[in-house]
């Protein structure tokens, strides 16, 4: 435990942090699980909702530096591609 009151401080602080980027970082995850249940079960339409409402909040994580860029830009590319292959197999599929 932190003796110096400023410490004190630093780790409560630091507490809340680690709460609200644990939260943050939960709902990254669930939005991105719901792109790939949707790319999952074949619904391109949906997929592609869940896939425009995940990428802003994927780029906030990266601007609070609670994920890195390079990890954010990873999942974005991912899902993108998993969604053009998905559309693209079910334009063909029309045809």
């Amino acid at each position: 435990m932190a003796n110096i009151k400023s410490a004190e401080k630093a780790a409560r602080q630091a507490e809340k942090h680690r709460a609200r980027n644990v939260a943050l970082r939960s709902r990254m995850r669930t939005a991105v699980r719901r792109v790939n249940d949707a790319l999952a079960s074949g619904k391109v339409e949906e997929a592609r909702q869940r896939y425009q409402a995940a990428v802003p909040l994927i780029d906030t994580l990266v601007n609070k530096h609670i994920v890195h860029r390079n990890k954010a830009d990873r999942h974005k590319s991912r899902l993108a591609a998993r969604l053009k292959a998905l559309a693209g197999s079910a334009q063909s599929a029309r045809s």
